[in-house]
């Protein structure tokens, strides 16, 4: 799946990368509605790749969440993470997509009680994203054999896939962690050749996608041979 970020001026759970990513795009006139216009751009010529959009409720709110959501209905985006609307506000968010088929996914931490996963899988759907650290994006790597003991405690109360995130930026680490795990998500890292290729204005923008498609063929071909 792809996961598009949409940008926000206080992402409180990104690290510095996705923060100064967010900022770049905000100064240069991006916002939620260009955000569902890429999509749109996107699936005239892809109807079939998952498309998830991650972010936190301000923009959605003042967009208007009725609106949103039909624009997400629209444009085929097939799932939500909005990391700061927490189970307690399912009457504000979760009800009106869940009735139009779009999943919610639900953030389990490395700090998460057994009593707080069963209120956070209660609704969840589509898949449980996993926390691998406790902190912020792409600013530390995860202790295998934490996340290793942490997975199997959520397997016990979800039969849905777990996807790990937040931390994982090397074939390497996403080699160590595929056995644990049915899926594995790369944020910072991606972010990160953008902003490296930016840096560098003789790249053109052809070299700055196909440096990102390399680092993406490298996961997948490690993740396949596992």
């Amino acid at each position: 799946f792809i996961e598009i970020g949409m940008p926000f001026s206080d992402p409180m759970a990104d690290g510095p990368s996705i923060q100064l990513s967010s900022q770049r795009a905000l100064k240069s006139g991006m916002n939620l509605e260009k955000c569902l216009s890429l999509i749109k751009i996107f699936r005239m010529k892809n109807n079939h790749t998952p498309i998830i959009l991650m972010g936190y409720y301000n923009p959605i709110y003042k967009f208007g969440k009725e609106k949103f959501i039909k624009n997400c209905v629209g444009l085929g985006v097939d799932a939500l993470i909005i990391v700061d609307l927490p189970p307690e506000e399912d009457n504000e968010f979760y009800f009106e997509a869940e009735k139009n088929r779009i999943s919610m996914i639900r953030l389990v931490t490395p700090t998460t009680d057994s009593k707080r996963l069963e209120k956070i899988l209660f609704n969840a759907t589509g898949f449980v994203y996993y926390v691998s650290i406790t902190g912020i994006t792409g600013t530390q790597a995860p202790n295998i054999k934490s996340v290793e003991n942490n997975i199997k405690k959520i397997k016990q109360t979800t039969k849905l896939p777990i996807v790990i995130g937040f931390g994982i930026r090397s074939p390497i680490q996403a080699a160590q962690m595929s056995g644990t795990c049915d899926g594995i998500v790369i944020g910072s890292a991606v972010v990160d050749l953008i902003k490296k290729s930016l840096d560098h204005k003789s790249n053109s923008r052809d070299k700055n996608l196909n440096s990102c498609l390399d680092f993406t063929k490298k996961i997948s071909k490690v993740l396949q041979h596992n």
